[in-house]
């Protein structure tokens, strides 16, 4: 069997996600990532992606950040509040999860927390199911579970969800409605391109439940991941936590100095199509993997400097050089999601009033508005069941203090 080729270099990992002869194939165990858009490639990824492109717009993702996403954070936010304490891995997702719902384009008609959390337990089942190949435990079992709360899940939410979406398109196809009577959501999306893409059910079905969990377990995970890390930084650093509090901006730099140094999918696998001769001179046959070590780039301290281990939120960086470095990819497969989650980089003098400063960024701010701080008795614990760093508990006291 040909040996996989490992790519840790900055640069030569921007080249191969750039490079049209690789495609993906990190996700080619499970059943969660079967045939969903960042696992297509050439001409149906083309097709669906340009599409689904038209939902993730400058003014879409204003309006979630500056209308919806403030109450949403402030709502899931109160209870704990109240209870002077919290669980950063759970309440990350929760908050997330919403936006997800809404962006998927799954109907929530109870609108009662048993709703929430049965839509919660799914959507941590299939985060499991995506990232089944770090899995550490019973992979069979684990995807028999996979499975069955799909078919689960199609019934409670997809299925009533795109039934109404139907209903709607057929009325505004009568010219009954008009087209802002439609939701805006991958769902409808889909719906309405059903034939021209040539989508079956099932593929829809996973396609929703992967913009799930997309939605909210990467940013999710980057915002308990940028809370620890700014709690570290605080210690050594007593006027951070103030700065904080009041500057939006220090917040964005440090979810994507976070983004850098522990990139949500800290592996990228490439599958030549080809015979081909990478950019570091390496050849590659056709079938041959080439893994994106992310972690490496994203330290590579020819690029990052020689303290390129260390979190630093305002670290120099060369100006076509991004500050989360390779973690949301570039290319044809860059993440369709990345201004939302952690904002556009923008000038420290900047007075644009539209600009976009990031989910993560302002679900961190809140919490440290609310005086989050450690449990010395109750210390966070790391999920030994994955490869991939995640944190499995948080526990948190939250003690608002006056800004």
């Amino acid at each position: 069997m040909t040996e996989r080729v490992v790519l840790t270099g900055y640069h030569d990992v921007i080249a191969a996600y750039r490079n049209r002869d690789l495609r993906q194939a990190l996700f080619d165990e499970g059943v969660v990532m079967q045939d969903v858009l960042i696992n297509l490639h050439g001409d149906d990824h083309r097709a669906r992606r340009r599409l689904e492109n038209r939902l993730f717009r400058r003014e879409t993702f204003t309006y979630y950040e500056r209308e919806l996403f403030p109450q949403i954070v402030a709502e899931t936010l109160a209870p704990h509040v109240a209870a002077g304490q919290a669980e950063l891995v759970s309440l990350g997702h929760q908050i997330m999860m919403n936006l997800g719902a809404l962006s998927a384009g799954i109907d929530r008609p109870a609108g009662t927390a048993e709703e929430s959390f049965r839509l919660y337990e799914f959507m941590m089942i299939f985060i499991e199911g995506a990232t089944i190949a770090n899995y550490l435990g019973d992979k069979a079992a684990l995807e028999a579970e996979v499975r069955a709360a799909l078919a689960e899940f199609d019934l409670e939410f997809v299925v009533p969800s795109a039934a109404r979406r139907r209903a709607l398109l057929a009325r505004v196809d009568r010219g009954e409605l008009d087209e802002g009577a439609v939701p805006r959501d991958v769902l409808t999306v889909l719906l309405r391109n059903v034939d021209e893409l040539a989508l079956a059910d099932d593929v829809i079905l996973r396609e929703i439940a992967f913009y799930l969990l997309s939605g909210a377990h990467t940013t999710a995970t980057s915002f308990t991941r940028t809370v620890h890390r700014l709690l570290d930084y605080s210690d050594d650093h007593p006027e951070a936590r103030q700065r904080v509090i009041d500057d939006r901006r220090f917040v964005q730099r440090a979810v994507h100095e976070v983004l850098r140094l522990e990139p949500p999918s800290p592996l990228r696998r490439r599958r030549a199509t080809r015979n081909l001769v990478l950019a570091d001179g390496t050849e590659v046959v056709v079938d041959q993997i080439v893994d994106l070590d992310l972690v490496a780039a994203n330290r590579d301290p020819t690029v990052f400097g020689v303290n390129a281990d260390t979190f630093e939120p305002e670290r120099p960086l060369p100006h076509d050089v991004p500050p989360w470095g390779t973690s949301f990819g570039t290319g044809m497969h860059a993440c369709i999601g990345q201004d939302l989650a952690a904002g556009c980089v923008v000038d420290d003098d900047s007075t644009d009033a539209g600009e976009l400063l990031g989910l993560v960024p302002l679900a961190v701010q809140s919490v440290f508005r609310a005086g989050v701080s450690r449990l010395p008795d109750d210390p966070p614990v790391v999920d030994e069941l994955t490869s991939r760093g995640y944190f499995k508990r948080y526990p948190v006291k939250l003690e608002a203090r006056s800004t």
